[in-house]
């Protein structure tokens, strides 16, 4: 059977969300035959259950009659069929099955309700083979050759995703600092039209900003003493200076490109009621919390006192260094689709953009802290971090009010309660996930 043998393998998966815990049932909900013959290509939408949660999940099936070497690390197992016994895989691994998918988006072809498309106006070179990257945790990318990114959706949610809504939304403006979507896969789920991948233009000479900003770090931990951070070899304060430009300048098209709101003052107070809700459930796992909860009661209720409207608008809502890259000509923003945990509903919701903004600059800290967890020389090294992490804060926000961002000193204690909020989500993640990380985000509250 089909779902024992899937039951037996997702579990495995570093994109299933439910690990640890028994699967109640799985089922497959949807089984779409796209390429026939061997090899074969079905796209199937797996349904599991587990203490009470629904999850779906998508899985490109592929069925050879042998499988080769250079697939067997895809292997899910044997496949019994009434004309006798296939292998079965995960088929983003095998070029000949990604390549039909390719070309069946060049083509704006449909498959039994899996609908493949193409943006108007431009064309998809269906010569590029495909190779899987292997850092993504919820999600699976296939890099085509050195022109396209085609990020898979593993974990289905009913809708059309942030990200293609907004960098085709974007795109439509010729927005700068985004990378160009080329086509998307979607069916329907629940009756609604949901996204199941979306291909971008790769940005192949490029690197991320969370790299760049840890070699800044080593240059500056490996100087000598007393050299400030401006004299040392990787300084990333010009960088920090255009990051925060292009960050300015994606907010103006995201508010050109989609509707905008305010949050009155009773708004603003529910949604610090929230935060001080997550801060007593963080206290209550990381006691280390409890000696700072006094100051950032402080910062919440000086936010709470505002008496004007927030204005608020469609957001990046999961803002940092690795979701930027730096190209040969400027910083572009990725991965608009929001904290993928979170319900759809509140990923495309109006926010503030001081979000995005706390978000950097709690990615600054990160960056400085996340060499010396661990660190013989953490002590000594603990100013130069410090220092780091101030000078680059500030050339962000003078380059985010250079491109036309707007922080008002009124905003300055809304965004410090978004950074401390921030904050108390991180030390409740690494709690749970990377103990030996927790210093890192509880230094934002010395």
């Amino acid at each position: 059977m089909l779902d024992e043998l899937l039951a037996a393998w997702i579990t495995r998966q570093r994109w299933f969300g439910g690990k640890g815990r028994p699967i109640d049932s799985l089922s497959v909900e949807s089984d779409v035959l796209l390429e026939a013959g061997d090899p074969s290509l079905r796209h199937l939408v797996v349904s599991v259950r587990q203490e009470g949660s629904h999850e779906r999940y998508q899985l490109p099936l592929g069925l050879r009659r042998e499988l080769p070497d250079t697939l067997t690390h895809a292997y899910i197992g044997p496949y019994h069929a009434e004309d006798g016994e296939w292998a079965a895989y995960d088929a983003v691994h095998d070029h000949e099955l990604t390549h039909w998918m390719l070309q069946s988006m060049a083509d704006d072809a449909d498959r039994a309700g899996v609908r493949f498309r193409r943006l108007p106006d431009v064309a998809i070179d269906t010569t590029q083979r495909s190779l899987v990257l292997g850092a993504e945790q919820s999600n699976t990318s296939l890099v085509f050759g050195e022109e396209y990114i085609c990020k898979l959706f593993r974990r289905l949610v009913p809708g059309v995703n942030p990200e293609l809504e907004i960098t085709t939304a974007l795109a439509a403006r010729h927005a700068p600092h985004i990378a160009q979507p080329y086509g998307w896969i979607e069916t329907d789920l629940d009756g609604v039209p949901t996204t199941l991948a979306i291909m971008q233009e790769y940005l192949s000479n490029s690197t991320d900003g969370w790299d760049l900003a840890l070699t800044s770090v080593r240059d500056l931990y490996n100087s000598l003493p007393g050299l400030p951070a401006a004299d040392a070899g990787g300084d990333f304060a010009a960088e920090a200076n255009r990051l925060g430009a292009a960050t300015a300048r994606v907010h103006h098209e995201l508010r050109e490109a989609f509707d905008t709101g305010v949050m009155d003052p009773p708004e603003v107070k529910r949604m610090v009621e929230d935060f001080r809700r997550q801060l007593g459930q963080a206290v209550a796992e990381v006691p280390e919390l409890r000696a700072y909860v006094p100051a950032v009661e402080r910062a919440y209720h000086r936010a709470e006192e505002l008496t004007a409207e927030l204005p608020v608008q469609r957001v990046h809502g999961d803002f940092h260094l690795g979701q930027v890259m730096r190209t040969t000509t400027d910083w572009v923003v990725l991965d608009f689709e929001g904290e993928p945990g979170r319900p759809l509903a509140e990923r495309r919701a109006l926010s503030s953009p001081l979000r995005d903004v706390a978000g950097m600059l709690r990615s600054f800290d990160y960056a400085s802290r996340h060499l010396l967890a661990g660190h013989a020389e953490a002590a000594r090294l603990e100013p130069k971090a410090e220092e780091w992490t101030k000078r680059n804060r500030a050339a962000f926000l003078e380059g985010y009010a250079e491109g036309g961002g707007v922080i008002t000193p009124a905003d300055a204690a809304l965004l410090r309660a978004f950074e401390l909020s921030k904050a108390v989500y991180e030390v409740m993640y690494e709690a749970r996930n990377r103990p030996a990380w927790i210093s890192i985000p509880l230094a934002a509250f010395r």
